[in-house]
């Protein structure tokens, strides 16, 4: 590509601030492929930076380029031609956690659309070519750049230690919500009760596979069992402490939502006297291989997350409706 080639790319200024402007095309180095973007969805830690300036004890203090859950083509190397998943996280894999096998609680990652180190949210990225994950013919973009909340979700049930029959409660269910009870189900675990506040994630939730679907309000009344794992996923005081709720004594309540703010609290009586053990999720390890193994087998349906699809463009817009909770998940496609 001809060096004094650009492309477009949204950076976030400031609390709401997303600018779409000319860059250079970036010149991968050693190591690196350059891709070209073609989709990526607006997570909820987006959002953070995008509302708050900032995310936990981050802030924003030069313009970022947002964007880690993204996927493309790329365009140069081995792999040219190839539609690949971009695993946003690169550990240093040298460090005693990363030895471990712990990347993702490495203190040195860079991670994509993180503090500074630009994501995806532009027409072109360089990345390391170990962090790529060429995808079947079957994939497109958007399906692959849906991988990375997938992940999230596995290595959090993972961290539920969800067996074959628990019975499992989701309390929040926008993707990643959705996304971990399709997870629970592909693990031959029973979903028995989904709640979120939003009538269309209530029925997201049903549809995919959850026995009942609640709003926060009715937990009190809630007459069902208590669960052996209870998820997390909303970033709220409300949701950790419907989580404590539905647990049984002895249970697991793993917690993935991030809360604004930085600071979260819960029910220490409830959780003292069932005795729970609360788990946090710090995004995922190297699970993009099963992520892509239950999308192909058809264990788990990425695309019915997707709600709206919008260009570059159109970035602002897309951000707008994310943070409306209109839908499940926003694509920007670049």
């Amino acid at each position: 590509m001809d060096d004094a080639a650009a492309m477009r790319v949204a950076r976030l200024h400031g609390a709401g601030d997303l600018r779409v402007s000319d860059g250079p095309v970036p010149r991968p180095q050693a190591g690196e492929c350059l891709v070209r973007v073609e989709a990526v969805g607006v997570c909820g830690s987006d959002l953070h930076w995008y509302e708050e300036g900032g995310i936990g004890d981050n802030i924003l203090d030069a313009p970022l380029v947002l964007g880690h859950e993204f996927a493309g083509v790329v365009e140069d190397g081995p792999l040219a031609g190839r539609r690949v998943a971009v695993d946003p996280a690169i550990p240093c894999e040298r460090c005693e956690l990363c030895r471990e096998g712990h990347p993702n609680l490495c203190p040195e990652v860079r991670f994509a659309g993180h503090g500074s180190c630009d994501g995806g949210l532009r027409q072109y990225i360089a990345w390391p070519s170990h962090r790529l994950h060429p995808l079947p013919d079957s994939l497109d973009g958007v399906a692959g750049a849906l991988l990375e909340p997938l992940g999230v979700a596995i290595h959090a049930v993972d961290l539920g230690h969800v067996g074959v029959g628990a019975r499992v409660a989701i309390v929040g269910c926008g993707p990643v919500g959705i996304l971990l009870a399709q997870v629970c189900m592909a693990a031959d675990a029973s979903v028995i009760l989904a709640v979120d506040p939003l009538e269309h994630r209530r029925v997201a939730a049903l549809y995919a596979g959850a026995e009942a679907a609640i709003a926060p309000g009715e937990i009190e009344s809630w007459d069902g069992p208590e669960v052996d794992v209870s998820f997390e996923a909303a970033g709220t005081d409300d949701a950790v402490d419907a989580a404590l709720r539905t647990a049984r004594p002895g249970a697991r309540v793993v917690l993935a939502g991030i809360p604004a703010g930085d600071r979260s609290s819960f029910s220490a009586s409830v959780a003292r006297r069932k005795g729970l053990t609360l788990v946090l999720v710090r995004r995922m390890k190297e699970v993009y291989p099963r992520a892509l193994r239950l999308v192909e087998a058809g264990a788990v349906d990425v695309q019915s997350l997707v709600s709206h699809r919008l260009p570059l463009e159109s970035v602002g817009e897309a951000f707008a409706v994310a943070a409306r909770r209109d839908g499940l998940k926003v694509v920007v496609e670049p």
